[in-house]
């Protein structure tokens, strides 16, 4: 690709005094051309990048290359919630693509854009981007977005010579190219946030194909792109980076850990007095919260009451990968555990995993037990739940056969 960029020199006293001063010359344009390489729309890929510093095409590139496909950013409204932003699509889809991104709090959803944090954010706005191509359907499996709901959908020319081809023969995947990635957010949170868009593009949660144009070098690795074009060097690479391993500390902890997390879970109930409370933590810094208390009239069951996984850290598994541990400790000292839950992320986690099985389906919630003694419980009627028994960690051949 060969680009080619001018703008027009406007003389004025200051500017020909900066040009003696600075031996610039001066023309009626100063323009630039240069020639990139970028793979082709009909090759199999999922996740690109373009990185570079400021000032070195990085915008042009992506403009010139992607062309309706790449993303521009729309105001939001300001007398209405988040959830409120992603027009036609159903309130399930609309959940599904944030959770997708890593902004998996309800509290969050209901909150005006202006009141969220820069975090927050940049989530909503890369979910807006998502939705702008695809959605979901009722199984949860990712489907284009019809030509009369999809809104300001994103197009992609074929190359020259004809429709490109996707892995398989099959029509490639829309394209998203999303500008200025991570710029505005705190590093920690721009690795997990790469690792959560790049996670859900590849299990096809999302139906396109995703570019991240950032001058940001620290997230290629938790992206995995499969090809990065550095505009420093102008050279394109393609491989797939391994994303850094998160290792993560469970320790068994008090209820004077639930306040930091208390106000991102989205049910109001206080913590019970009798809760047994576990702190995750990663580099040392605080990410998850679990408790599980008994089960009222079964002896020897346990139930978990609280998750809540900090919104920095949301979308890579960590939530989950917590609840399994604990579960496991409980499980080892003979205990039967179980999850019931509404939220999506974890229903459909559960679904998924050989270490859960449904053991029930609620759609009117449970309702509460009178005179059980336990003043802090709190039931789930009125909420559609579902509820997983904990099986214990699968085989090694379970686990062959279920990445098979």
């Amino acid at each position: 690709m060969h680009i080619s960029l001018s703008c027009p020199v406007h003389e004025s006293f200051r500017v020909q005094q900066l040009a003696g001063m600075f031996d610039v010359p001066l023309a009626e344009r100063l323009t630039e051309s240069f020639e990139v390489e970028l793979p082709g729309d009909d090759e199999p890929w999922q996740v690109g990048l373009i990185v570079g510093p400021s000032g070195s095409g990085k915008t042009s590139v992506a403009r010139r290359a992607f062309g309706d496909s790449f993303y521009t950013e729309r105001p939001w409204p300001t007398d209405r919630a988040v959830i409120d932003g992603f027009g036609d699509l159903s309130v399930r889809q609309t959940t599904e693509l944030l959770t997708a991104v890593g902004l998996s709090s309800p509290p969050s959803w209901i909150k005006p854009y202006q009141v969220l944090s820069n975090g927050e954010r940049f989530r909503c706005d890369l979910a807006r981007s998502l939705a702008s191509t695809s959605h979901t359907n009722d199984r949860g499996e990712a489907k284009p977005i019809s030509s009369a709901t999809r809104g300001e959908a994103v197009s992609l020319s074929p190359p020259p010579g004809g429709e490109g081809r996707g892995e398989g023969g099959k029509p490639p995947r829309k394209i998203v190219a999303f500008d200025e990635f991570t710029s505005v957010v705190d590093r920690n949170v721009a690795k997990v946030c790469s690792a959560a868009v790049a996670r859900a593009v590849r299990q096809q949660r999302v139906a396109c194909r995703f570019v991240a144009v950032t001058c940001h070098y620290d997230v290629a690795e938790w992206l995995e792109a499969d090809w990065v074009l550095d505009m420093a060097s102008r050279t394109l690479t393609r491989r797939c980076l391994r994303r850094p391993p998160v290792e993560l500390q469970v320790h068994r902890t008090d209820a004077r850990a639930w306040p930091l997390f208390a106000r991102h879970h989205y049910l109001s109930g206080s913590l019970a007095p009798q809760s047994e409370c576990y702190l995750t933590t990663w580099q040392g810094e605080p990410v998850n919260f679990c408790a599980t208390i008994p089960v009222i009239g079964y002896r020897g069951r346990r139930r978990f009451t609280r998750i809540v996984t900090l919104p920095d850290y949301q979308g890579i598994g960590i939530g989950m990968r917590s609840v399994a541990a604990v579960a496991e400790l409980h499980r080892q000292r003979g205990h039967r555990v179980s999850v019931t839950s509404s939220h999506p992320a974890l229903i459909g986690h559960c679904r998924r995993s050989m270490r859960w099985k449904a053991v029930s389906v609620k759609k009117a919630g449970q309702a509460k037990r009178h005179g059980s003694g336990f003043s802090n419980y709190r039931s789930s009627t009125g909420r559609a739940v579902v509820s997983f028994a904990y099986l214990g960690e699968p085989s090694p051949l379970q686990i062959q056969q279920e990445i098979a």
